[in-house]
């Protein structure tokens, strides 16, 4: 197995420039860091991981979790696994420090400020998709604060890793449920989260491809509700007045049970498919009903916990992820396999 040593005569450089480039420490000439890289790479270098133990001990890592959706009840599922591993990283003397906001670009960008003022190593972040939080994580990164997205997405960040579902597929999903529990002349309105939340958009993007080779079915409208339930209901209940065709409605983000109790009231219920994201206990209530037909699950536990793994890995040994998109299994669920 090779040694540091070993990989420092190899590139003629001291043995303390090898640790700066695997520790991401910077105040390394960039060739001369690929060419270290290139090396621990050939030789494939794995360090002790007894040191490793120790040396993160005497890190202090503090990690950083950004999460969208306050009020979102599918994001106690998310916080639920950062939290576990926030338990098990406190062994090696590593803290998370957390702050969730709504959908708002400003208070996203103010609380990751505030995590970088209280000296964060690393960030996890359910990302706004704008420009300046883009412009936010590739700052961090070019100082060298690794960056991993979860539950959703930002296009063309330098961001370390993501993790989450495939939210396209998800969507496609969504389109052959839809496809195969309907008959019939098929209208669908379709209730989002948020134009700036990618995850949203991709999911429509993806049903709408999947049913565009059908023709009996057509999406009507789209409405946005900020995951906030009273607003849902009263976007639900505008689509049922202003459009009595509809009789199918995806649901891409929360804010289903304000929809559902609008589909429910107008006494439509009994002829609407609705088709949700995720299992939260209002959802499976309305599954119970009978009122949601299927709705797409997306592991909230493992988005939580695994973005602050590959964190960690990456800050105390300089282990790239296995992969860059780390996407969660997805499982549908229907009434008779709650």
């Amino acid at each position: 197995m090779a040694t540091i040593k070993e990989i420092a005569a190899l590139a003629g450089v001291s043995r303390g420039t090898v640790d700066r480039v695997l520790n991401h420490r910077g105040d390394v000439n960039p060739q001369t860091e690929e060419k270290i890289l290139e090396i621990i790479q050939a030789l494939d270098y794995k360090p002790n991981k007894a040191g490793i133990v120790l040396a993160a001990q005497k890190k202090n890592l503090k990690l950083g979790v950004v999460l969208l959706g306050v009020g979102n009840p599918f994001f106690d599922d998310v916080l639920a696994g950062v939290h576990e591993k926030a338990k098990e990283l406190a062994g090696y003397n590593c803290s998370v420090l957390i702050k969730q906001t709504e959908y708002s670009l400003q208070q996203q960008l103010d609380a990751i400020d505030a995590l970088l003022a209280e000296g964060v190593n690393g960030l996890a972040i359910s990302p706004y998709n704008d420009s300046a939080v883009r412009k936010k994580i590739d700052a961090l990164c070019s100082v060298g604060i690794p960056v991993v997205t979860l539950n959703t997405d930002i296009e063309n960040a330098r961001r370390l890793s993501y993790v989450g579902s495939n939210f396209y597929r998800s969507g496609e999903a969504a389109g052959g449920l839809m496809r195969l529990m309907t008959k019939g002349e098929v209208r669908v309105g379709i209730v989002s989260g948020s134009q700036n939340i990618l995850c949203h958009t991709e999911r429509i993007a993806g049903f709408a491809h999947s049913i565009a080779a059908c023709p009996n079915i057509r999406i009507v409208d789209t409405v946005n509700n900020n995951d906030d339930d009273s607003v849902s209901y009263e976007l639900t209940k505008k689509l049922l007045s202003e459009h009595p065709e509809i009789n199918a409605f995806y649901f891409t983000a929360g804010g289903v049970y304000g929809g559902c109790r609008a589909i429910e009231a107008s006494a439509r219920a009994i002829d609407t498919t609705v088709i949700t994201n995720d299992l939260v206990p209002t959802t499976r209530e309305y599954m119970e009903k009978g009122l949601i037909a299927a709705t797409i699950c997306q592991q909230p536990f493992q988005q939580g916990s695994l973005p602050l793994a590959i964190l960690f890995s990456y800050l105390a040994t300089g282990e790239m992820p296995a992969s860059e998109n780390n996407y969660v299994d997805v499982e549908i669920r229907i009434r008779e396999n709650l």
